[in-house]
């Protein structure tokens, strides 16, 4: 019998601890009898936190909410899909959808129990993302950099912002997507309505359909009626980050609403007419996401109607110096500083190396050596952060042993003593990249690699020097 009793509870115990939803139960005192790992998950307490003590001396709940166990108990209330936010032990804000039950025995209450499913981060990204709209400070003007791969893609941004269209922005992580999308934004004439950002990679697959699109009340276990970005962005704008991480379904959803401009919440019957400016972000080569099955074929045609490559900062290495200058100054602001500049060698390094970070990277760098300067004004090689400095070591010691057996090709030299430099410049960068193209059968793919170049970067330089490929 003993042996029964003992098998019976650690099968009881165990499908406690497996059920995908919080399950919190009380004695007629208020005193907690049951609470199963998924309820310490949401609710980040241990367990020992919460058995056998009164439920009010654990949790604290707003003044005009009552705990909904509590009502169970008291009233013998049943309460269904119920919202409530209270405070755990360490005062942590947690919401969870209710389902709340007395527990009766010949018609006297014994206890209750909770089946909760847990909503805080779900409340959390849509107060933020009510609290972003119209927050946005970024302009053209806060672009920083002179040189023309920049000036350019300036230049498409701002032709963008005269008419609703969709935008897709290519560039590597760190370049200033949101950025460029925040001044597309503020340069509209949505100006005034709403800027909501999302990063598509954040979330898993069943919270970022109900964030986008929204739910109905009853549609599943704990949903309640709450708008989507879509709703929530009306007459604006809506930014979709990595938009290459969403599931193949979802990409086919989101493509329904750009094409239908109607939204329909999970759970509904009905379509809601939408007026929001889509702008995606990628920060890898569309033709590669589409390659691997990572976007849809359809959704990149609808959504790339405007199509901005972003360049790295490698390849604009002109405006590190204007870059430095800019993040120098915004750090002495922050840190009450008066750091006027870098030296010399901090100055080449950053030059000479390749930025995988890009524009982000740099201004982590900056900040961290401004943390270790003292007293004096100008940033040293030694204040840089002890990581970047054993990078570039390792940049130009590869550097140094490709420079003494490089197999790369030999380029003949486009010098021509009547132009001026910059138009000597532009002579030699069209050779290398006719031969780079010529050496192999033009596949833009093989020369980008070669050149050390983006297949987007690599397109827009032969679009520029009007180089065709065959």
């Amino acid at each position: 019998m003993t042996d029964t009793l003992s098998t019976l509870k650690h099968i009881y115990e165990t499908i406690l601890n497996k059920v995908d939803a919080g399950i919190h139960a009380v004695d007629e005192t208020g005193k907690t009898i049951i609470y199963n790992e998924k309820m310490t998950k949401m609710e980040l307490m241990d367990e020992q936190d919460v058995l056998h003590k009164n439920l009010l001396d654990v949790f604290m709940f707003k003044e005009n909410q009552q705990s909904t166990l509590v009502q169970a108990l008291q009233k013998g209330k049943e309460t269904v899909n119920v919202k409530q936010t209270y405070f755990n032990n360490q005062g942590q804000e947690i919401t969870t959808i209710n389902n709340t039950f007395p527990i009766l025995k010949d018609g006297v209450i014994q206890g209750a129990v909770e089946i909760a499913q847990d909503v805080t981060k779900l409340e959390r990204l849509i107060r933020q993302n009510i609290r972003q709209k119209g927050n946005t400070r970024f302009t053209f003007d806060s672009i920083i950099g002179n040189s023309q791969a920049v000036h350019d893609v300036i230049e498409d941004a701002k032709r963008a912002t005269r008419t609703p269209s969709y935008v897709l922005i290519i560039g590597e992580t760190g370049t200033g997507k949101e950025l460029f999308a925040q001044s597309i934004h503020n340069g509209s004439s949505r100006s005034s309505a709403p800027f909501i950002s999302q990063n598509c990679a954040a979330l898993p697959d069943n919270l970022i359909e109900s964030l986008l699109f929204g739910t109905k009340r009853g549609a599943f276990t704990g949903a309640m009626d709450n708008p989507g970005l879509f709703e929530q962005a009306q007459g604006g704008t809506l930014l979709l980050d990595e938009i290459n991480s969403l599931n193949p379904n979802l990409q086919a959803k989101l493509l329904r609403v750009l094409q239908e401009k109607t939204v329909r919440r999970i759970g509904d019957t009905v379509d809601k007419p939408v007026n929001v400016r889509v702008i995606a972000n990628m920060n890898e080569d569309p033709i590669d996401a589409i390659a691997e099955n990572r976007l849809r074929k359809d959704l990149y045609y609808r959504l790339g109607v405007v199509t901005l490559f972003i360049p790295p900062l490698r390849e604009r290495k002109e405006d590190i110096i204007e870059l430095t200058k800019f993040f120098i100054k915004k750090y002495n602001d922050l840190f009450q500083m008066n750091v006027k500049t870098v030296d010399h060698q901090v100055m080449s390094s950053f030059l000479s190396y390749d930025w995988p970070g890009n524009v982000r990277e740099l201004e982590h760098i900056i900040e961290g050596a401004m943390n270790l300067v003292m007293d004096e004004d100008v940033i040293h090689y030694s204040h840089l952060p002890f990581q970047y400095r054993t990078k570039f070591q390792l940049k130009q010691h590869e550097h140094f042993e490709n420079k003494a057996s490089s197999d790369a090709p030999s380029y003949p030299s486009a010098f021509q003593p009547s132009l001026p430099l910059k138009e000597q410049l532009l002579a030699f960068e069209a050779e290398c990249i006719k031969q780079t193209l010529e050496q192999h059968s033009h596949n833009i793919s093989k020369s980008a690699k070669i050149l050390g170049l983006t297949r987007q970067s690599l397109q827009y330089r032969m679009k520029r020097l009007n180089i065709r490929s065959k």
